[in-house]
């Protein structure tokens, strides 16, 4: 019987080990023994303004007095444009080519890498005035991006790529679209793969601590990719709670048991 109760402490390291915390499940929690405020230490959220990237298609309408005096610069159809279409919004937007500039009809081409959607609008109103109208026309320009889009893969509901017609997406908003993180998806560790013009960066995330509302990185940008790893526990296969695991335990030993005795009586 000995070897039959090494086999159940051995089991039961594994059964211990294989097991999801519970803290490793909560999001936003208060740690370092912080008192159980709604946020600690007084956080604010932080979002720099985003700069336009290679491949950014950006939606531009350009208003006036009169409405047919611009018709040319915005887009066929626009009282009809569905919102929620990323067909659409792909191909009546201007897309931001290799060398960082957009073709508009009548102004030719203008660069906007790097610029923020509000100083596209200074640059294409200031040219309109400069080239084709007075100030008496009352020129207004409106530029958004066309759709937030970015791409979730590992353990998530959904892995795939989402457009989201919005300007602010933080990260929790971001994967409850493509569907929540699982018991084994490691939310202490959530990667960022984020554009620059330099090449790519990997930035990561503790979604389970509440200071993640500190970080620069808390809200997506375009072409962002958000990848969750898996935890170990997944690759073991012994469970995702003490239950299951006592469970797979528990039929793993009577196997061995009934094996072992068949064994002996032969």
């Amino acid at each position: 019987m000995k070897p039959m109760k090494l086999l159940i402490i051995l089991l039961s390291c594994i059964v211990l080990s294989s097991c999801i915390p519970h803290k490793d499940t909560v999001y936003l929690q208060i740690k370092e023994g912080a008192m159980t405020d709604s946020i600690a230490h007084n956080l604010t959220e932080i979002q720099k303004p985003y700069r336009i990237q290679v491949n950014d298609i950006l939606n531009i309408r350009v208003k006036a007095l009169d409405q047919e005096t611009v018709s040319i610069l915005n887009p066929s159809g626009d009282e009809n444009l569905n919102a929620s279409s990323a067909e659409r919004a792909y191909f009546d937007g201007f897309t931001v080519d290799v060398h960082g500039n957009i073709r508009i009809p009548t102004l030719g081409y203008i660069n906007v890498l790097g610029f923020t959607t509000e100083e596209i609008e200074k640059r294409i109103e200031a040219k309109l005035l400069e080239e084709q109208f007075k100030e008496t026309a009352n020129i207004f320009v409106t530029v958004k991006l066309a759709g937030l889009r970015y791409t979730a893969n590992g353990e998530v509901g959904s892995p795939g790529s989402q457009v989201l017609f919005t300007e602010r997406v933080n990260i929790f908003e971001a994967i409850a679209n493509v569907g929540e993180i699982p018991v084994t998806g490691n939310k202490k560790d959530v990667l960022i793969i984020r554009q620059y013009p330099q090449g790519q960066k990997i930035h990561h995330l503790d979604l389970t601590d509440v200071k993640v509302m500190q970080s620069p990185y808390y809200y997506i940008q375009p072409n962002d990719i958000i990848y969750v790893k898996p935890l170990r526990q997944k690759a073991l296969g012994t469970g995702e709670t003490a239950v299951s695991s006592i469970a797979t335990i528990a039929s793993i030993v009577s196997l061995l048991s009934t094996t072992i005795l068949l064994f002996t009586r032969l």
